[in-house]
């Protein structure tokens, strides 16, 4: 190929590029379905292409003056910080209660109640923030990878690295399925507000932290934690939820699937190593974290990865060390300033530093993310108390005994509050 044929070939695909993937600055009432879920806002990038999402990052300023500003590291990853909540805030979630979920709900410590007027006005605050806002970001993308059960789901956020996060993080729609899917009311909303401090005083929320989930009106609404993974677990309960109810269940495990199609999965609380044995570079990844288990088998419910990076080396995890480039996130992690490279050893802000990225950056990963029945399920227990033998083999009745009990620990830094391994018994997993 000659250098003018190159130089064609390179404009061509540029061109193509800019069709497919890029955004403009559109109005709400350009875009389908935004105007019946409250949102009015005239500046608004659907479905932004990586390059403009890393612009608007480095280039906004964090309302919070606290919250440090988005850079670019020398590996080409995005580096962004959550502020406050550097962890997830499950004391602060509500679920709303009414008819449809009062018997459905698995109402406690975890599932917090709150009233539909309480969710309405904390909504309508959320709302207004986000239509007063400079600019907004909308993502879509599909939770499962079998096409029967997925959920459409729609992204609307103040900051460009919640969009980026989740736009890795959901399954990305090809332009042809984007167009015919989300042309309507797509299943579940996010709205997130995460800059904007909840209101304490609304009966129920007590707190300026307070991610909810309402399933009646399909709507996850965040504000006080900017916390990327709120999101994430949001659309995992959603999940828990919807595939219940279809005779699915769904799994806190990563997935993986070696030579000869055998697959095996890991349960285990956040933290406990789900990802890391997961990216096996001799079995190829279905997914590090979120998975359903149908009559078919088994498959991933998100398109990217979210994996805690303290003290990450390519020797002791290449697959996950080189998948940290343009277009990943770094959640809370620190550089060095001269030479912009990641300092992984670093937990000046917090232990939990994170890193999101979509699952194509492993070498192995199959795609679609989808895999037969399980031959191995491993319970992976970070025991803090020494009480467990570091491996064993379950007979029936101690699988069973063991998946709902859950006895397990809580690892320092996923939750708010937790600096330490703190003994928890989760049903489960």
């Amino acid at each position: 190929m000659c250098i003018r044929d190159r130089f064609i070939s390179l404009q061509m695909i540029t061109f193509i590029s800019r069709k497919l993937f890029s955004s403009t600055i559109k109005p709400a009432s350009a875009i389908p379905g935004l105007e019946s879920v409250g949102i009015n806002n005239k500046n608004i990038l659907w479905q932004p292409s990586v390059g403009q999402l890393y612009e608007y990052a480095i280039k906004r300023a964090p309302v919070d003056p606290k919250t440090r500003q988005d850079i670019i590291a020398s590996n080409g990853a995005l580096c962004s910080y959550s502020g406050e909540r550097t962890g997830r805030s499950p004391k602060d979630k509500r679920v709303v209660i009414d008819d449809n979920t009062r018997n459905e709900v698995w109402w406690g410590k975890v599932n917090i109640p709150l009233e539909p007027a309480s969710f309405k006005l904390h909504e309508e605050r959320v709302l207004d923030y986000l239509n007063l806002r400079p600019q907004l970001y909308v993502i879509d993308g599909y939770a499962g990878w079998d096409p029967a059960v997925r959920v459409k789901v729609r992204v609307i956020t103040a900051r460009a690295y919640h969009a980026l996060f989740m736009k890795q993080m959901l399954i990305r729609p090809t332009p042809e399925e984007h167009a015919k899917d989300f042309q309507q009311l797509p299943d579940y909303h996010i709205f997130n507000a995460g800059e904007f401090p909840a209101s304490a005083q609304i009966p129920g929320i007590g707190s300026k932290t307070c991610p909810t989930l309402n399933l009646t009106e399909r709507k996850i609404v965040i504000a006080g934690t900017q916390y990327a993974g709120e999101m994430k677990k949001g659309i995992f309960a959603v999940m828990h939820y919807l595939m219940a109810k279809q005779g699915l269940a769904s799994l806190h495990a990563s997935a993986n699937e070696g030579e000869k199609g055998d697959v095996s999965i890991l349960f285990g609380l956040s933290g406990t190593g789900k990802t890391t044995l997961s990216a096996d570079p001799k079995r190829k990844l279905i997914g590090d974290d979120e998975h359903v288990w149908s009559d078919q088998g088994v498959f991933n419910i998100e398109g990217g990865c979210y994996a805690k990076c303290v003290n990450l080396t390519r020797e002791k995890e290449p697959e996950i060390y080189d998948a940290l480039r343009f277009g990943a996130v770094l959640e809370n992690v620190l550089f060095k300033p001269d030479t912009r490279d990641v300092d992984y050893e670093n937990i000046e802000i917090t232990e939990n530093t994170r890193a999101c990225y979509p699952l194509e950056y492993i070498p192995n990963a199959k795609l679609p993310a989808v895999g037969g029945h399980p031959k191995n399920i491993f319970f992976l227990t970070c025991d803090a108390y020494g009480v467990l033998p570091p491996v064993s083999k379950l007979d029936y009745n101690q699988a069973m005994y063991h998946f709902i009990s859950g006895y397990t620990a809580k690892v320092a830094g996923t939750e708010m509050g937790i600096v330490e391994p703190q003994a928890t018994f989760s049903a489960c997993f």
